[in-house]
């Protein structure tokens, strides 16, 4: 131990600490004081623990505990008894406070809305910058360029919803005339079928009528239940 005495001040050198009117040697880094030194006898180090450190020569009778990468950050240099953990951000966030080559917080990257496109990806140390489309374009916040609106006549199909400054145009495909003929002769012939056979079954009916109503008049008496044949069976004569 060198001490150097000035009047009443007692100066030691830079590797040691001042216990009372004693320098004391420094422990070295990730080391810690055990017991300060005296007259007779010189410091005691101790290391430091799992989960402290120091990493500095000195006269500290504790270690700093590590640093703990909290939410939004990693591990980019762990902790050891001589130096301290180094976080830095998570994929997807941003460091909002940088501490000598350490980051102690980070925020998440802010998305894009729809309608917007991404101008400027985010960074370890930049939030996601984002832009408006414009014109015929589109975004759903995902993309780095708006898009220009599908033209659905170019491809064949018929514009069922224009587009937007956040979705694209909905297409579809064109209804021409075909499917409205293909559906509507079927159903003409049907009735035409139906006119057809009613009309036969309404004749049938009255010539029958024709021939009890004459037979009656020519006798002048009831017909006989020969003569009555049920409806039926005179259609299938």
């Amino acid at each position: 131990m060198l001490n150097v005495i000035t009047g009443d001040a007692l100066t030691c050198n830079l590797t040691e600490y001042r216990v009372g009117q004693e320098c004391c040697r420094m422990c070295p880094p990730g080391n810690r004081v055990n017991k300060h030194c005296t007259k007779l006898t010189n410091t005691t180090c101790e290391p430091c623990t799992d989960g402290t450190f120091l990493d500095q020569p000195n006269g500290r009778t504790q270690c700093f505990p590590c640093t703990n990468c909290t939410s939004g950050l990693k591990v980019k240099r762990p902790c050891t008894t001589t130096s301290g953990a180094v976080c830095e951000p998570r994929d997807g966030f941003f460091c909002v406070d940088l501490r000598w080559d350490s980051c102690i917080a980070a925020q998440k990257h802010h998305s894009c809305q729809p309608g917007q496109y991404i101008s400027h990806r985010g960074t370890a140390t930049a939030d996601t910058e984002c832009s408006d489309c414009t014109g015929e374009t589109y975004s759903n916040g995902t993309f780095t360029s708006c898009q220009p609106h599908t033209k659905c006549e170019s491809e064949g199909l018929q514009q069922i919803r224009p587009g937007n400054h956040s979705a694209d145009s909905e297409c579809g495909p064109k209804h021409d005339g075909s499917n409205k003929t293909v559906i509507i002769v079927p159903l003409i012939l049907l009735a035409l079928i139906v006119v057809i056979l009613t009309a036969a079954v309404m004749w049938r009916i009255k010539k029958r009528l024709k021939q009890i109503s004459g037979s009656g008049e020519n006798g002048n008496h009831q017909p006989s239940s020969s003569q009555l044949l049920p409806l039926s069976e005179g259609l299938n004569t």
